[in-house]
């Protein structure tokens, strides 16, 4: 089964913060980085319930390469990504309660 994903706009705005940082440090890097991130959401795609619970009903994917923490919630059939966190930044101010 293939799960459908979706990316809440504040995940949006995580990536695109991100890349332009690594951007920033590197030319291309931030490409680098979405293509780190793409291998992890096609993982989550095939199956997201391999990654337990984590924090309140959140589960999470870390990436290989970059330091960073993908925050998901699987709802029915879908898969809804909501941050993209760095590692040291402390994640239970970042997240919705829901």
């Amino acid at each position: 089964m293939i799960w459908l994903l979706l990316v809440r706009p504040q995940a949006e705005r995580d990536l695109e913060s991100a890349r332009d940082w690594y951007d920033e440090k590197r030319g291309g890097l931030g490409d680098e980085f979405l293509d780190e991130v793409a291998f992890a959401l096609r993982d989550l795609e095939r199956d997201p319930q391999t990654s337990r619970l984590y924090y309140r009903n959140f589960r999470r994917v870390l990436l290989r390469r970059f330091p960073y923490k993908i925050f998901y919630q699987v709802i029915g059939e879908r898969v809804v990504i909501f941050r993209v966190i760095h590692a040291k930044q402390n994640h239970a101010s970042h997240l919705p309660d829901i």
